[in-house]
């Protein structure tokens, strides 16, 4: 511990952020190829190396800052590069492609959802007051896997949610301007030029803090659904 500060639990959750932002990045790379856009592939982004997608700012610089001040822990990595004028059928490649990585994180989520509730089962952890914690765990592994597991599931359940709020430029807003009729286009791209600056107030607004506190208890439930 340094000061009020998990040292060990911060190196978990950039380890787990790494992981998570790269299956996502990797994700839109597979998806516009499959499309027939290979300019990601091409740029060797269709990988799970880190190193590929890591942004210096979103990735290591913003989380580290969230994680210490108690801001909603998000960040993101660099991405991932697209020419929608090789896609077959844009709009249904659009939609696929932004959606990709929002799959990807929630399956992430579900298997580490699936993960924590078998050590629930099984007895290594349980109710502690009004907390899950362990219980019943054996050695400092044991201890290890939960809390990795916790780590994995929230941030990837707030990576899903975040990316797709309905606001361009991430995945939800992508998906709603490929959904919405043509007439709406200059519409929704004037909407579009300010859609950083709407993240930024929403930010620090709390407005993000707002939303999480009704999801992330509702996605716990959802894994200890009948326990």
């Amino acid at each position: 511990m340094v000061g009020d500060y998990n040292i060990g639990l911060f190196v978990l959750y950039m380890v787990a952020l790494v992981f998570s932002l790269s299956f996502h990045e990797a994700a839109h790379a597979w998806m516009s190829n499959r499309f027939g856009d290979d300019l990601a592939r091409l740029q060797g982004r269709i990988t799970l190396n880190p190193t590929s997608h890591v942004d210096p700012i979103g990735t290591l610089l913003f989380p580290a800052i969230a994680f210490f001040t108690g801001a909603p822990l998000l960040g993101w990595a660099r991405p991932t590069p697209v020419n929608p004028n090789k896609w077959r059928n844009k709009r249904v490649a659009n939609i696929w492609v932004s959606a990709a990585g929002v799959i990807v994180n929630t399956i992430i989520a579900i298997c580490a959802g699936i993960g924590i509730r078998v050590l629930y089962e099984t007895g290594v952890v349980g109710l502690v007051g009004d907390q899950i914690a362990v219980v019943n765990a054996d050695s400092t592994f044991t201890d290890g896997v939960w809390q990795l597991l916790k780590v994995l599931f929230t941030l990837n359940v707030v990576l899903a949610v975040f990316n797709l709020l309905p606001i361009p430029p991430l995945d939800g807003g992508k998906i709603l301007g490929s959904l919405l009729p043509e007439s709406f286009a200059p519409a929704f791209e004037a909407i579009e030029r300010y859609g950083l600056i709407l993240l930024i107030i929403a930010l620090f607004t709390g407005v993000f803090r707002v939303i999480f506190s009704v999801i992330n208890p509702l996605a716990w439930s959802i894994v200890f659904l009948g326990a």
